[in-house]
């Protein structure tokens, strides 16, 4: 039960805020209308129902009193002009056995029992023959008394004015309420929309302080948690790429100074061992580089994939391509064609056929590469995007890296708001699922 009415409320905060604003209100004024309808309104419909029953019984005590014709007529004028009733008198005629009327409900029901409680003549009431009159018959001795009158004597206007109170005060309400709520809110959105922008990498500006004390000291945190992690950034990429370049000063005179020595003995493991550091500093370089200063813009990310796919098909790889061919998103074009070019990369090394697909699953963009190689088994596969792990631990440049290419990569898409996933491919080897928030 609990389940089912979390359904039916909004989603939203403007309408969950709304609706326990106006949820209580609502409660108290249809309490207030019952409570109305049982008291007040019953006990005024039924004095204004007692006082038509009593200018009945005060025309027909005249009538009795005085039976003379004249009389009669100035009597029924009275009645007109000061009861606002207009009365009929038809001699020697009586009460139809019959007379085909609706039941009697609300306030024809209490003027009904009113009547029966003040008369001591038969009578019949009928209100639904006309749209402005109700009509009560009355049996006398002599003929039949018919008296019209207007039915607006059996409402009160207080009980129009109670409801129309009722519903103007809670539309007032509801609007000042929705009006101060969609300030707040909007207060909340933007913090929302800035944290989300800088969850993909994007250029957020600082969030101005406003709304409520607890979103504004939100928004502040947020401000602040933004400095730091852009200092944060700023100083690693410096250090690694400060000291990846002074690195490469010492190695080369390493390099010069081993070729000059060519019949030493170990010469040749150096040599090695100096090519293996010299990719590392590349690698630690181009880590840095997909921290990057470049701005994100707006682009074709289904060209970017299928670009860099080519670029692996014109050095001979068998790489195909499919899915759509044309994507817009925004994203840092230059660190984005890094990220799948390792992660195709890393594919043709292995593999002897490669697939690529690019397609929109809901609100993301999901990138598919498949291939026929050995895999990775499930155990390792979170274990791959640590730097510098590789699975294959030889020293030999053909079979593997220095073990950085899915970090830059895992790096690039989650700095875009994305993230990338590992699994069994269906051609044998293994899948990487790369998505990316439109």
């Amino acid at each position: 039960m609990f389940n089912f009415v979390k359904t039916l409320l909004p989603k939203g905060l403007l309408g969950r805020t709304l609706t326990i604003l106006m949820a209580p209100l609502i409660l108290v004024q249809l309490i207030s209308a019952i409570v109305f309808y049982n008291n007040h309104w019953e006990a005024i419909s039924k004095r204004l129902a007692m006082g038509i029953a009593g200018d009945v019984l005060a025309v027909i005590d005249l009538l009795q009193d005085f039976p003379d014709p004249a009389q009669r007529s100035l009597i029924m004028g009275i009645a007109n002009s000061r009861m606002d009733l207009l009365i009929k008198f038809r001699d020697n005629s009586d009460l139809p056995l019959q007379i085909p009327v609706k039941p009697l409900t609300g306030r024809d029901l209490i003027l009904s029992q009113a009547l029966a409680e003040t008369l001591r003549h038969p009578f019949t009431v009928n209100t639904h023959g006309d749209r402005h009159y109700g009509v009560v018959r009355v049996q006398l001795d002599h003929g039949l008394l018919e008296v019209f009158f207007p039915k607006k004597r059996l409402y009160s206007f207080t009980v129009w004015l109670f409801l129309t109170w009722m519903g103007g005060t809670s539309i007032v309400l509801m609007g000042i309420a929705t009006l101060f709520m969609r300030n707040q809110v909007r207060a909340v959105l933007r913090l929302a929309s800035a944290a989300d922008g800088f969850g993909k990498g994007l250029d957020t500006p600082t969030i101005k302080l406003e709304g409520a004390s607890e979103v504004r000291q939100a928004a502040s945190a947020f401000n602040l948690m933004r400095q730091r992690i852009a200092r944060q950034i700023q100083q690693r990429t410096s250090m690694l790429a400060g000291v990846s370049h002074d690195l490469r000063t010492p190695l080369t005179r390493m390099r010069l100074q081993l070729a000059m020595m060519e019949d030493v003995e170990g010469v040749e493991d150096l040599t090695l061992d100096i090519s293996e550091m010299e990719r590392m500093i590349e690698g630690y370089l181009a880590f840095t580089r997909g921290e990057g200063t470049e701005k994100p813009e707006s682009g074709d990310i289904a060209a970017v994939v299928t670009e860099v796919a080519a670029g692996f098909q014109r050095q001979g790889h068998i790489v195909s391509t499919s899915g759509a061919a044309s994507i817009p998103l925004i994203f840092r074009p230059d660190v984005m064609r890094r990220a799948f070019g390792n992660l195709i990369g890393n594919a043709v090394r292995y593999a002897d056929n490669v697939a690529v697909s690019i397609q929109t699953v809901g609100a993301f963009v999901e990138v598919i590469i498949d291939d026929d190689g050995p895999g990775i088994p499930s155990g390792l596969r979170e274990e791959v995007f640590k730097p510098f792990k590789r699975l294959e631990e030889s020293r030999n440049q053909e079979t593997g890296g220095v073990g950085l290419g899915l970090t830059i990569a895992q790096d690039v898409v989650r700095g875009h708001g994305g993230d990338i996933a590992l699994a069994e491919s269906p051609m044998g080897g293994l899948r990487v699922i790369v998505r990316l928030p439109l």
